[in-house]
């Protein structure tokens, strides 16, 4: 008799969910509304009266939706006027700023540099600008690149960031693993032990969430609620038939050992997101 190895099972069960959320997800229909596909406020100015408002409030709600983005957009246009009027002076004068308001400062000059300068490089910036290039400016100017390319395809990089999740979960639930232990660490099982308990587990809920993706595509129906809940339920009795320990011990650890999953998970795609945006 052979068995799957847990996590090989687990790896592929996490990249063949993800393949399935990317290709019902219409991520890549987010592009349009990226900044390179807007409309100008002036061209929707003039569409405003080609619209049929079912009231004077409703028409009034819409202009003045239409007066702030004027606003915010001469905001805008007025901070990089500022920038292009004369990087090199304005550049020089945020070296005076603290460490965190001279990153944002220089990410925003760089954004305005490459929307509109047409600067693709740090070295066209620093022959241009006479900009030192050491590793804050290469940071910034690298992020500032990354930010306006998000901006102007967010579907593709939120298809990116699917695209890398089935490894994020894969390297995560060592970490977690090494809190069951933790809390277990009165039992005789190893770490290894209690990593694999956590990989079955886990296969599990992408076992059920690929179900209900399959259902919820073929009824058209939603069933995500139902089979998170099988699974709390599993995950309870799991935890009750493989430590051997009481209801009372097992709640209490059952609802610590979920907080920190969670705790631990938000830290995650937090990093991951971060990661994903400077690599973009």
């Amino acid at each position: 008799m052979s068995y799957t190895n847990p996590f090989r099972f687990l790896l592929s069960l996490s990249i063949v969910y993800f393949l399935i959320i990317s290709f019902n997800s219409e991520f890549e229909s987010l592009n349009k509304y990226g900044s390179s596909n807007r409309i100008p406020t002036f061209d929707i100015t003039k569409q405003l009266n080609t619209y049929e408002f079912e009231n004077e409030e409703e028409k009034k709600a819409a202009i003045d939706s239409i007066k702030l983005q004027e606003f915010i957009g001469d905001m805008i246009s007025k901070k990089d006027s500022t920038i292009l009027s004369n990087p090199k002076k304005y550049f020089k004068e945020i070296k005076d700023d603290g460490l965190f308001n001279r990153y944002g400062s220089k990410i925003k000059f760089f954004s305005t540099l490459i929307k509109r300068d047409t600067i693709y490089s740090l070295d066209e910036s620093v022959i241009k600008y006479d900009i030192t290039p050491n590793l804050e400016n290469e940071m910034t100017f690298n992020l500032a690149k990354s930010l306006v390319e998000i901006e102007e395809r967010p579907g593709t990089f939120f298809n990116s960031l699917i695209s890398k999740l089935p490894f994020a979960t894969f390297f995560f639930l060592p970490f977690f693993s090494f809190f069951v232990w933790m809390v277990y660490i009165r039992k005789k099982y190893t770490f290894t032990d209690h990593l694999i308990f956590s990989f079955h587990n886990q296969s599990l809920l992408f076992i059920l969430l690929i179900v209900s993706n399959l259902i919820n595509s073929v009824f058209n129906i939603g069933s995500e609620g139902l089979f998170l809940l099988i699974f709390a339920i599993y995950l309870y009795k799991a935890m009750r038939n493989f430590y051997q320990q009481g209801r009372v011990k097992t709640i209490i650890k059952y609802t610590l050992l979920n907080s920190i999953f969670f705790i631990l998970g938000g830290i995650a795609i937090t990093i991951l997101i971060a990661a994903s945006v400077f690599t973009y």
